[in-house]
């Protein structure tokens, strides 16, 4: 595994600002695993003096880092690794394009995807006649080796060439058949987990978790996906950017 120090030699070679410099190196520390999730990064004081730049130009990377979510000040102790995810409940990314710009890598364990026609809600909600044929697609979905997320999908079948088209991202096989939503109608609720739930999740049953539901619509006004999502609550907040109208 490499260093932090070893990761910090490319500092200088480029005509980045050195701030972005070292949020670029602390990145790539982050990515490869060179601290643990509970372990603090050297202080402030310390990265100054290792790397002869002022201690300005390490709080403004660290600053920013704060910003994306990689990083979480605890008063007193230091920063840390922020091993909980922000997802911004007001950009529609996917799963997977949410964990990588997080450095983690998505993946999902199937637990069915099946071939069918819509059920009475579904139809309700996609706006679809009876006997509409949908695929379901329904997977447990990690970051790295963490299970996040149990994800029960439905998308209006004409939307997607096949049911075997979805691999690790549904967004991504959307996109390559210009089926990808653009916007979408999303309600969080809190719930706690039941014992099956739990154990796919590997939680406790009982635990807290968070509920998603998203309907997704394409350009043209048109339902092409409902999804609902149970979120483990000790991994993930919401958060959203409010403004006055």
């Amino acid at each position: 595994m490499s260093t932090l120090a070893e990761i910090m030699r490319g500092m200088g070679q480029t005509s980045l600002p050195l701030y972005q410099q070292l949020q670029r190196a602390l990145r790539e520390a982050i990515d490869k695993r060179v601290f643990g999730p509970e372990e603090a990064l050297p202080a402030e004081r310390q990265l100054a003096a290792d790397l002869s730049i002022s201690r300005i130009t390490v709080r403004k990377a660290i600053d920013g880092l704060v910003d994306e979510g990689l990083l979480v000040r605890r008063p007193g102790s230091g920063n840390f690794i922020n091993t909980r995810i922000e997802k911004n409940f007001a950009k529609l990314t996917s799963f997977s394009e949410d964990m990588r710009a997080r450095g983690r890598t998505p993946k999902s364990v199937w637990l069915k995807r099946s071939e069918g026609t819509v059920t009475p809600e579904e139809a309700l909600r996609l706006r679809l006649s009876p006997g509409a044929p949908v695929y379901r697609f329904n997977r447990i979905r990690y970051a790295d080796d963490m299970p996040m997320c149990l994800e029960y999908a439905t998308i209006v079948a004409g939307a997607l060439p096949s049911l075997e088209a979805v691999d690790v991202s549904m967004y991504e096989a959307l996109e390559k058949s210009g089926n990808r939503p653009v916007r979408a109608l999303q309600r969080l609720s809190a719930l706690l987990l039941n014992a099956e739930q739990a154990q796919l999740l590997q939680a406790q049953q009982g635990d807290a978790g968070l509920a998603v539901e998203r309907l997704g619509f394409l350009r043209d006004g048109r339902a092409v996906e409902f999804c609902r999502s149970i979120f483990r609550g000790d991994m993930y907040d919401f958060v959203a950017e409010l403004s006055t109208p």
